[in-house]
């Protein structure tokens, strides 16, 4: 049902002439899903016992990033990705993790004022580490306008690495 829901979730971008593609883009792998969930870093929103969003999400050395948010098209602006977002941060202040990380579109309304609101702040060249940098050069070789593009980070500890 992940899948289906990630699909859902994508249709909004057919009303962005320029992003229209990435609703028929390619959808995360079950395989990649079985990874998360095995990972613990999966997780599911229901509604009268129906699973309408999920977020996933990877360890990479003290940060917890996430690679997908997706809420279903006809329970969007509910307040369900902020409640599985808030899951995300809870599990990351949990775990002593110093940071939870993304990568996302700028000027979409659901995408980078979206996290801007739970308080993630845009890196700049000077702030944006190897990883990041990585994430972003391999979403411009899957044809993602590099300019359309930002890593962002909410500071979870301000412990030194």
């Amino acid at each position: 049902m992940l899948p289906g829901i990630e699909y859902s979730a994508g249709v909004n971008f057919r009303d962005i002439t320029h992003l229209a593609w990435i609703a028929d883009d390619d959808l995360m792998s079950t395989e990649d899903h079985l990874k998360y969930v095995a990972e613990g870093t999966s997780w599911v929103a229901e509604v009268d016992r129906q699973v309408v969003g999920f977020v996933c999400a990877e360890l990479a050395a003290k940060d917890l990033h996430v690679w997908l948010l997706a809420v279903r098209m006809e329970w969007q602006a509910k307040g369900i990705g902020r409640k599985l977002m808030g899951t995300v941060m809870d599990y990351a202040r949990r775990n002593g993790y110093k940071s939870v990380t993304l990568t996302t579109f700028r000027e979409v309304p659901w995408n980078e004022p979206f996290y801007r609101s739970l308080g993630f702040v845009v890196l700049d060249q000077e702030n944006i580490d190897s990883r990041l940098t990585q994430i972003l050069d391999e979403e411009i070789e899957h044809g993602i306008p590099g300019d359309l593009r930002c890593a962002m980070r909410l500071l979870i500890s301000r412990e030194s690495e």
